[in-house]
């Protein structure tokens, strides 16, 4: 079993801890590192772990093994450079950079120094996603001639400016570093690699300095076409993701909702059993640690999603200017 580190506990690094924590055969988290631990005294005592604020005690003790990183984006790749020096196991939280030469070398410190990585992408998990995947691989959906995806909600609307979640560097086009990259990395799991993108950021009605909405037009190598949204200011939680194809179109509604409808038929609903999908992308990393398997998303997916969160970025800087995604 691996010994692991959480390294922030905001709200996100908590799910991350909740969703493995007496839960797995492969990982414990037996210390936590977070700036505010007057905020987490709680949480830590509840799920066990000691807490500390010093990032290089944790590279420093050797009975840790492995660090779960749930901080601030622009810090991943010094962050993973550093574990992987010591010989520690890394798993990072999306987006696991924000520029493709971040990532190359986050990915080629972890290589060298042959330790495992695995990265946040849990939505390829989700049931009514890989329910889709599923359809499409079977041929069923025919030829897919484009989709569609929404991920939009309010939670983070009230996000106090001084937060690093607010800063334009950690949120650059709106809610793509957050939201959006949720949908890119989907829509390459299903659809394949993406091609170039036009994209638009706006801001509508909160303070951000990147904006708080943002529209992108997406293409990709065998010939289909995607549009996604997201917004920062909206009520309630949207999540969307419709594939169509020339026999069949799929659409996730959640976690595990998802319609379909066939060539003259009707739509059809049905609700896919749940799983733990965050236990389950974590356990994945900690097999490929472990020497038992390897991650779900190989080196090449990992560098395609930050390369097109990355030409998205380049697109909305230049007003919707056409960019090649790399990887």
């Amino acid at each position: 079993m691996l010994n692991a580190a959480i390294i922030g506990l905001g709200w996100w690094g908590r799910e991350l801890v909740s969703s493995i924590q007496g839960r797995s055969q492969l990982v414990h988290v037996t210390r936590g590192v977070t700036l505010e631990p007057e905020l987490a005294q709680d949480f830590a005592a509840k799920m066990s772990f000691t807490l500390g604020t010093s990032y290089q005690d944790v590279l420093d003790d050797p009975s840790i093994d492995a660090v779960i990183l749930a901080t601030p984006h622009t810090k991943h790749r010094e962050q993973v450079e550093a574990a992987a020096a010591r010989g520690k196991h890394v798993f990072c939280e999306k987006p696991f950079a924000l520029s493709v030469a971040d990532a190359k070398a986050a990915i080629l410190a972890c290589r060298r120094a042959k330790v495992g990585l695995g990265v946040g992408h849990n939505r390829r998990l989700w049931p009514s996603v890989a329910a889709i995947k599923h359809l499409i691989v079977s041929g069923r959906l025919g030829t897919v001639m484009f989709a569609e995806g929404n991920y939009s909600h309010d939670i983070l609307a009230g996000t106090p400016l001084d937060n690093w979640r607010s800063a334009p560097e950690e949120t650059r086009a709106g809610g793509m570093t957050g939201m959006g990259i949720h949908l890119l990395d989907a829509l390459s799991f299903t659809l394949g690699p993406m091609e170039k993108v036009s994209a638009l950021s706006r801001s509508r009605t909160l303070p951000f300095a990147a904006g708080d909405t943002t529209q992108a037009f997406l293409t990709f190598r065998n010939g289909a076409t995607a549009t996604i949204s997201t917004t920062l200011k909206t009520p309630g939680f949207v999540w969307r993701l419709a594939i169509y194809g020339s026999d069949m179109w799929a659409e996730s509604l959640s976690e595990t909702k998802v319609v379909t409808c066939r060539t003259k038929g009707e739509p059809e609903t049905f609700e896919a059993p749940p799983t733990n999908h965050i236990g389950m992308n974590i356990e994945s990393f900690a097999r490929a640690a472990l020497g038992e398997a390897s991650f779900h998303i190989d080196d090449e997916g990992i560098l395609h999603t930050v390369g097109a969160l990355e030409a998205v970025f380049r697109s909305a800087d230049a007003n919707g200017a056409w960019q090649a995604i790399a990887g």
